[in-house]
Order: C-alpha cells, then sequence, then structure tokens
C-alpha cells in the first residue's frame, strides 16, 4: 500500500505527454520517454541546487543531532543531580508555544550577517526541542544502573553520554535522525526567505519554482520548446519521485532500529 504511490508516480513521470494528461497511466509507464528527468539533469541550476541541498543535509542533521544530545542528557537528570534543571526544562519549554514569527526571524537572520548563506538554512531551526524532548524521555529509560556502573569506573558525564548513553539509544537516535534529515530535505520555504540568488536555492526550492512565475527568468527559450513537449503533470511527478527518492533509499537502513531496542538484556537485576 505504501509503494503503490511511488509506483504511480515513477509510471507517470516516465510517460509521454498526450498518456500523461490524458490521465491513463496507472502503474506501468504508457509512451515511455525520459525527457522530463533528462530536463531536470541537464540543466546546471538542478546539479547546484542538488549540492546545496546534501550539504545543509549533511551539516544541519549533525548540528541538529549535537545539540539535541547536549540538551537532552543534563534535562534527563533528577533534580538532585542537577539543581536548576527545572528551569531550563521551562526556558526550552516556552519556546515550544510561542515564538517570534516570520519578521522577527528574517530580521535576525539578515542583521546576523547569514542572509544567502547555507548557514541561514541550519542556524534558526538548529536545535529542536521537541526532539530534544523524545530523547530527553528516552534516557530516563536508560536503567540507572548502567550509569552508576560508568561513574564507580571513574567516568565523567561526557564519557557516560558518548560510551553509554548513546550506543544504547540507537532507536531514538535513528528515529530523530530520520525525521531531522527529511525535514532539512523537504524544506523550501527558507531557501525563497534567506537566498537573494537563485543559484544558493536548495533542491526543493529550485523545484518549487522551476516551472512558475516566481523563478520564470530561469527557463531559457530551449527549456521552453522543451516543456511544450511535456505535459506539467509529467514534470511534477519527476520532481516529486526524485524529491522522495533519497529518503526511499535511506529508510531501509533505518528500518531496523525502530523495530528492535537495544537496552534488552543489557542490565541484570
Amino acid at each position: 500500500m505504501c509503494v503503490v504511490p511511488f509506483i504511480h508516480l515513477l509510471a507517470v513521470s516516465l510517460s509521454s505527454n498526450a498518456a500523461a494528461s490524458a490521465g491513463s497511466v496507472k502503474l506501468w509507464p504508457v509512451g515511455f520517454t525520459l525527457e522530463a528527468y533528462g530536463f531536470l539533469g541537464q540543466k546546471p541550476e538542478f546539479l547546484r541546487s542538488l549540492g546545496v541541498t546534501l550539504q545543509r543535509v549533511v551539516l544541519g542533521t549533525a548540528i541538529n543531532m549535537l545539540l539535541v544530545f547536549l540538551t537532552a542528557y543534563p534535562l534527563s537528570k533528577t533534580h538532585e543531580q542537577f539543581r536548576y534543571r527545572v528551569y531550563y526544562v521551562w526556558f526550552f519549554a516556552i519556546t515550544m508555544f510561542f515564538g517570534g514569527g516570520l519578521i522577527p526571524t528574517y530580521i535576525v537572520v539578515k542583521e546576523t550577517g547569514l542572509m544567502n548563506s547555507i548557514w541561514a538554512l541550519i542556524i534558526p531551526g538548529a536545535l529542536s526541542v521537541w526532539n530534544a524532548v523524545l530523547m530527553l524521555n528516552f534516557f530516563r529509560g536508560i536503567p540507572r544502573d548502567m550509569e552508576e556502573a560508568a561513574l564507580i569506573d571513574g567516568a565523567g558525564h561526557w564519557s557516560i553520554l558518548w560510551k553509554v548513553y548513546l550506543p544504547v539509544s540507537l532507536p531514538s537516535i535513528a528515529t530523530i535522525g530520520l525525521f531531522t534529515l527529511v525535514g532539512h530535505w523537504n524544506s523550501w520555504f527558507d531557501g525563497i526567505l534567506y537566498m537573494n540568488s537563485p543559484d544558493n536555492y536548495p533542491l526543493q526550492t529550485y523545484l518549487s519554482t522551476l516551472v512558475t512565475s516566481i523563478n520564470i527568468k530561469m527557463i531559457t527559450v530551449e527549456d521552453l520548446s522543451t516543456l511544450q513537449n511535456l505535459s506539467e503533470r509529467t514534470l511534477r511527478t519527476a520532481q516529486i519521485f526524485l524529491g522522495a527518492l533519497p529518503i526511499m533509499l535511506v529508510y531501509p537502513f533505518l528500518q531496523k532500529y525502530f523495530i528492535k531496542g537495544m537496552t534488552v538484556g543489557s542490565v541484570k537485576e
């Protein structure tokens, strides 16, 4: 049931203009053609935007996960271990319900010199409080005996986090990491806000403006002649499939972590 819609998207993207426009494509291409993918792949803007997105996904996911770990670990402690924990919890919780708004955020990004750079796509959302809460609750479920054993062996908090907590938290790390990765990959609106030049657009922003009047200057005379042989539906399905393909390739490798926890049997009472 999950795969069939993607098969349909792929079939439409590989079908001729007439077949796609008539709606006669089901699960197999009609009038097989690669013109839609050729149109997207031959443009340097497409490859450049793909590079921006890959850079954003790698840097953004790494920074997001690091900040989630460093936030969730101390907040998962008891009041006796971390005296001012409650104040920090409220400090972060408030940001989940109240925000500065679009215009103040834009002004902050502009005045800090982040405009038209990759950091404008990463820093404003560098810490997801929701993900930190999820990780915090998972850390609380880790048996206390494991931390106490590490403390007896002379480990500090930094060693406990990296050598005890994270190795047994792979299911939650995989889940939160996938959410973060998908969020960076699918994000497009911030690219329009913070990028002054289409040359710095991430992939989803580029694809969303490819055949619209917002970025009509990017379409050349040769592109217009090519678009005459392509239906809007064929081109859009090709964009959607290309945008979802990397996530579909990554998910099978992370799926096992959703199924089996790694703390089972790690501590014997």
